[in-house]
């Protein structure tokens, strides 16, 4: 049996698939490959169909039904628009011809049609008014934040529907000009924003200097460290274009991202969980995580978190801390928002002072 990649043309021809945006069609063609197999052979016998969609695109099946009777299947044709066996149950299937054909995570496909139809069902137009609510025509804006991996792995798989259709309705679109200050170091945290045109620096005030931390493009988001920790903005973000953003308010925030997104554990959840292959993460600064660090522990400063996402592993549990839980929400958030199961230890470093090891 041999793979190739699949297209998006012939993505758009098969169903519920040809319902999905064309934003949504192209990040799924990178996931999906073509399996070549030979006549005679049965492509189920090794992997089976349980929790995929499969479809037939070139040659023939037969399906030998549960009674001793068989349903040929052939590729190109209309019933091959929908999954193998969904009208039609089947014990085992032989290729009568050499076949190809596709998988697809019934689960993910399910997420992201549910995130797709929610977003059409905000559509009010070509494009969002200035202060008006996200509009479909601006849901590719949000995939760098809501992406196929995000939405498939991440904590947003578990974001219930009424908050997705909530938060669609929440977002309003503002637009920046070039030099403005969208976000200003040690203001109080009011808005979470995501980027959708132009780009931004992001800097922080250090001894006195201004330092650049990072550029942001469309699709970034930012805002959600104070909003997360309640503490005061720890950075400054200045368009370095004219641009547009899309902000969510803190309350919405907090009612619809922060409290789904954000998972505490005890510290016996937590010794549980790093005992069966997690892995403890210190979002303090080096010189107390140096003298005041669990077992086993690695140190990401909540400074560093977003460039630590290229090295962290997506099948891994982490449990992130801090002296009071203030710092490791706000960076298990980011994390979580990425894709990651990430946890926060309930009360910090202090907070679970006396069942320390």
């Amino acid at each position: 049996m041999s793979t190739a990649k699949v297209s998006l043309q012939v993505l758009k021809r098969l169903e519920p698939l040809s319902a999905l945006s064309t934003q949504r069609l192209t990040e799924l063609a990178e996931l999906c490959v073509v399996e070549r197999v030979s006549k005679t052979l049965d492509p189920f016998r090794v992997k089976g169909v349980g929790g995929q969609l499969v479809f037939l695109l070139k040659g023939e099946l037969a399906l030998i039904l549960g009674n001793g009777s068989s349903d040929v299947v052939v590729g190109a044709t209309s019933e091959a628009r929908h999954p193998i066996g969904r009208k039609t149950p089947f014990a085992s299937a032989k290729a009568i011809t050499d076949i190809e054909l596709i998988r697809i995570d019934e689960d993910l496909l399910d997420i992201m049609l549910t995130w797709d139809q929610l977003a059409n069902g905000e559509k009010s137009g070509p494009q969002a008014a200035e202060g008006g609510a996200l509009s479909m025509s601006n849901w590719a804006i949000l995939s760098g934040v809501f992406s196929i991996n995000n939405l498939k792995s991440g904590a947003f798989a578990q974001l219930p529907a009424a908050h997705i259709n909530e938060m669609l309705k929440r977002f309003q679109r503002v637009s920046a000009k070039r030099g403005e200050v969208v976000i200003r170091e040690g203001d109080e945290g009011d808005f979470y924003y995501v980027l959708e045109a132009g780009k931004c620096r992001v800097e922080r005030n250090v001894g006195g200097v201004s330092m650049k931390l990072a550029e942001l493009k469309g699709g970034d988001a930012f805002g959600e460290e104070a909003l997360v920790a309640n503490a005061k903005r720890n950075a400054t973000v200045t368009m370095l274009t004219e641009g547009s953003l899309f902000r969510l308010a803190k309350d919405d925030f907090n009612e619809l991202l922060k409290k789904p997104l954000l998972q505490s554990v005890t510290m016996e959840d937590a010794r549980a969980k790093i005992a069966a292959g997690g892995q403890w993460i210190d979002t303090r600064y080096p010189s107390e995580y140096q003298y005041d660090k669990l077992p086993g522990a690695i140190n990401i400063p909540l400074s560093e978190v977003r460039n630590a996402v290229k090295v962290l592993d997506r099948g891994r549990e982490y449990v992130l801390y801090c002296q009071s839980g203030r710092r490791s929400s706000a960076a298990a958030f980011l994390l979580a928002q990425r894709g990651f199961r990430a946890y926060v230890l309930e009360g910090g470093l202090r907070g679970g002072a006396e069942k320390r090891p």
